[in-house]
């Protein structure tokens, strides 16, 4: 392929990168914007919130979160939190609701709560 027969390719495939950007989502741009705020204004749970520490108002740890439940009307409704074992050995998964989290410099608080407070609810099971 000769240098003007790639460099029109080039040009083509950079102006349908940049035209396709509101392509992922549907209805107008205007939209595609205001969805595009709510999420860079949002927590990725990836980055996030999964694998971080939760802290009781001393702030000792009593867990980690170990995943979200997202509720059919899309609300995140539960968070998963995990206390002891060794590597995910005998790990005692409890769900605790949403709502009684707190967030203050970063870290994730569950007032009240301690280990063994945790280890003493209903373990918690995936339904198949």
């Amino acid at each position: 392929m000769s240098r003007s027969s790639i460099l029109p390719a080039v040009a083509l495939a950079t102006l349908i990168a940049c035209t396709g950007a509101h392509a992922q989502v549907a209805g107008t741009a205007t939209l595609a914007v205001a969805k595009l705020e709510v999420v860079a204004s949002g927590w990725s749970a990836k980055r996030q919130i999964l694998g971080q520490m939760v802290y009781n108002e001393n702030k000792e740890e009593v867990g980690k979160i170990d995943d979200l439940v997202v509720a059919p009307d899309t609300a995140v409704s539960f968070v998963i939190i995990g206390a002891g074992g060794f590597v995910g050995v005998k790990r005692h998964e409890v769900a605790v609701p949403v709502a009684q989290l707190s967030v203050r410099d970063g870290l994730v608080y569950l007032p009240g709560a301690t280990k063994a407070a945790i280890k003493a609810l209903p373990n918690f099971d995936y339904a198949q």
